[in-house]
């Protein structure tokens, strides 16, 4: 509602047009950016050392 501008829950019902596919578009849209996110942080997690191996001077 807020994205849109509207400025109630009924202007928003109003000029809310969403079909299923277009829900599953969206939600498979969120679910790969998450992925990637997810993915990225995983990496990024990998590359770095640990404190114990700072610790050590590794």
């Amino acid at each position: 509602m807020v994205r849109a501008g509207q400025a109630s829950e009924k202007a928003a019902l109003i000029y809310q047009h969403s079909d299923e596919e277009r829900q599953e578009e969206v939600a498979a849209g969120l679910d790969a950016t998450v992925r990637k996110a997810r993915e990225e942080a995983a990496q990024k997690a990998a590359e770095r050392c640990s404190g114990t191996d700072l610790a050590r001077g590794e």
